[in-house]
């Protein structure tokens, strides 16, 4: 991570200066278009719950801290880019457990961390493809592989889902699809710089706009919180 000078990782950036990555930049403004979106719709449910506010709120802050590192293009900037999502992620997965498991605390600890222990081994192996680098040229998959952990994690969650035959699996598997097709157009950027000019990064922007906005939505709408939570690993 580069905290002086400026960090050159996607096709669009040809030069230092805030306005380098015009497309990249104004292409977050998915996530706050989903922030917008389940707000509405939390408010319709006519429920005010501290969870989904909060998860409201970091997607919000994913679309201004992307679109920070997509204009300083900094070390410190990058922070606010990765701090926001992986706080979505992990306060997401948490509440869908402890919802799906009728409130029981100990059985989503239990979970949680078996789910962070995958997590950090995924990205212990994957741990040398997070960036680009401009020395060493693109890593491998240009620094796709190490969101392999969501995704195996996002489709286990679909899986479930489908296999229970959750109210809310459309839109967990619609997630799902969407992460998978983004990651495939984070992943050629670079290779599909010289024929677009541009890249294609802003289209990891647009299609994780619709993934939260579809995991917020299934929150909302199909994953309430429970009444009275259950204190005994035994229940749920």
């Amino acid at each position: 991570m580069t905290f002086l000078g400026y960090i050159d990782l996607y096709c669009e950036r040809t030069a230092p200066g805030f306005w380098n990555e015009p497309i990249n930049a104004l292409s977050n403004a998915a996530f706050l278009i989903a922030a917008v979106l389940a707000w509405r719709a939390l408010q319709a449910s006519g429920r005010r719950g501290l969870a989904e506010i909060a998860l409201i709120f970091l997607a919000a802050s994913i679309g201004v801290g992307s679109f920070l590192f997509h204009t300083f293009a900094n070390g410190k900037t990058e922070l606010l880019d990765v701090i926001p999502i992986w706080t979505f992620v992990a306060l997401y997965i948490t509440i869908v457990i402890f919802r799906m498991s009728n409130g029981n605390y100990l059985k989503t600890l239990r979970i949680c961390l078996i789910v962070a222990a995958c997590v950090g081994v995924g990205f212990w192996t994957t741990g040398r493809d997070i960036a680009t680098n401009d020395a060493a040229g693109p890593e491998r998959l240009n620094g796709s592989l190490q969101y392999l952990p969501a995704i195996v994690a996002l489709w286990g969650f679909a899986l479930v889902t489908l296999i229970r035959r959750h109210p809310a699996r459309a839109l967990v598997v619609t997630a799902a699809a969407c992460f998978t097709i983004s990651l495939g157009f984070r992943t050629v950027d670079l290779m599909a710089c010289r024929a677009t000019g541009v890249g294609t990064h802003f289209m990891w922007h647009v299609l994780n706009g619709a993934m939260i906005l579809a995991l917020l939505l299934a929150l909302i709408r199909h994953l309430p919180r429970p009444e009275t939570p259950h204190r005994d690993a035994k229940v749920g």
